[in-house]
């Protein structure tokens, strides 16, 4: 049996995860014991002071990501939040082909892809609205999550659709395994790259994107971290770029950026 966790462990564990990861836990003390207690078990541990210190101590990069991971959702779907995919198909693309028309190249980050249903979908919406044109156009999304876990899953890119898919889509960009699992079609998979990167290090990517996908991230955020970060994604935006959040989400008062659409911000 875990003993309890004490204040300051509960302090040095809460206070680490927060400055190297952004996620703000001091207000879930039950949920980091629950979540935490059966790993530390399995792991040979008999209290968390002894797995709080080795942790800070060592900072194995492995034991951090089981962690982030009990302590985390990355829970997500395809055709999530579809009023973001209408305006993105009907606003956002054909302004961007407008602009584009003679480089032919359109950067998208989905930062937090979690799983990678998010960046799989956005690749859909573009090829489905390019048509024959598709294949001319650089259109490769970056896609980037801190969990080792979640991106190995995503490059595997095998899924349960759920129906909310258009059966179109099911026959033109999956691969029908069994039941209703379906692996994602190489046409969708090579337009997204997978990268590992924590949200709280400087944006230091070698373009500026058009459009930034960040939904159901920032809620592990408390308000000046959001802040921070938002001021990052905004100096990482191109003129006239957007960044999407999720519904649940907002910013703040003085963020830099205009709100265009509900959750969906634009740098003039």
């Amino acid at each position: 049996m875990i003993q309890p966790i004490s204040d300051e462990d509960f302090r040095r564990l809460t206070h680490f995860i927060q400055s190297e990861f952004g996620i703000t836990l001091q207000e879930k003390r039950q949920l980091v014991t629950s979540r935490l207690s059966s790993m530390l078990t399995e792991q040979g541990y008999t209290s968390f002071s002894q797995f709080v210190t080795q942790l800070l101590k060592e900072k194995d990069p492995q034991k951090i990501e089981q962690v982030l991971n009990r302590l985390t959702t990355n829970y997500t779907f395809f055709m999530r939040e579809p009023e973001h995919f209408d305006f993105f198909t009907k606003v956002i693309m054909p302004e961007l082909v407008r602009k584009y028309q003679n480089k032919k190249s359109i950067a998208i980050w989905s930062a937090g892809c979690s799983s990678g249903e998010e960046p799989y979908n956005v690749s859909m919406y573009i090829k489905d609205f390019l048509g024959i044109q598709a294949s001319q156009w650089d259109t490769r999304i970056l896609a980037t999550d801190i969990s080792q876990k979640a991106l190995a899953k995503a490059k595997q890119g095998i899924y349960e659709v759920p129906s909310t898919v258009p059966e179109t889509w099911r026959k033109k960009y999956f691969k029908h395994l069994e039941g209703s699992r379906y692996a994602v079609a190489p046409v969708i998979r090579n337009n997204v790259i997978f990268q590992t990167f924590n949200l709280m290090d400087p944006i230091r990517f070698r373009t500026k994107f058009d459009v930034i996908f960040c939904r159901n991230v920032m809620i592990y955020f408390d308000q000046p971290t959001k802040d921070a970060l938002v001021r990052r994604f905004y100096d990482a935006t191109n003129p006239g770029g957007y960044l999407m959040i999720s519904h649940s989400e907002n910013l703040s008062k003085d963020a830099p950026y205009a709100t265009v659409a509900p959750s969906t911000f634009q740098k003039k």
